[in-house]
């Protein structure tokens, strides 16, 4: 219930203040895991996506540093957030991930690592194709586009890709090459969709 308001109250402010137009929606099957990987652009990208979709069971990726203040502690566990210890290798987390997508929920997570990652380093984090390996689960790559980056009154898209389904290579989970290529292959579907006019 109030995962619900909250959903709704995020729903509400986010049409108002950034006009948002969801591109792609049919590509989300209902009760369907999957994997969101978007771009990540501003600390609004994960309200902004999960009050565009019409599923109650997405979880979030984020950032440990998050869960300190005691009212982001309690709002992060209220919408699903999963804590990453960033720069480390978190079996718990690909765990507990990969429960929940075997339970037929969906995650959300930015394999960028960090905002503009792409920008910074040129790649993803293996860690979204790693998750896709383990669990059997598509991954759904997303473009966000903002050219002010969530400056308010201001359009922003949400361009929802086709899954991308990479069960063929669960063996080879271990094998760091097939996890670059995998996820360079992301990546690019990833710019495709973030650059792709909607």
């Amino acid at each position: 219930m109030i995962r619900a308001i909250i959903k709704f109250v995020l729903r509400i402010t986010t049409l108002l203040l950034y006009r948002v137009k969801v591109v792609g929606k049919e590509n989300i099957e209902k009760g369907k895991p999957y994997i969101l990987c978007p771009n990540h652009i501003s600390n609004w990208d994960p309200p902004t996506i999960i009050a565009s979709i019409k599923r109650n069971d997405v979880y979030v990726l984020a950032k440990e540093e998050m869960f300190v203040n005691g009212f982001i502690k309690w709002l992060a566990k209220k919408v699903h957030a999963l804590p990453v210890r960033r720069g480390k290798h978190d079996m718990k987390l690909l765990k507990d991930s990969v429960k929940v997508l075997k339970e037929n929920h969906m995650i959300l997570i930015f394999a960028e690592g960090t905002r503009n990652g792409m920008k910074k380093n040129g790649k993803i984090q293996n860690g979204a194709v790693l998750m896709s390996l383990m669990s059997g689960v598509p991954i759904i790559p997303v473009g966000i586009q903002s050219k002010t980056k969530y400056r308010p009154f201001t359009k922003v898209k949400i361009n929802i890709g086709k899954p991308m389904d990479f069960s063929e290579y669960k063996d080879k989970k271990g094998e760091k090459e097939t996890l670059d290529k995998l996820s360079k292959e992301v990546m690019n579907e990833m710019i495709r969709l973030t650059n792709e006019e909607i």
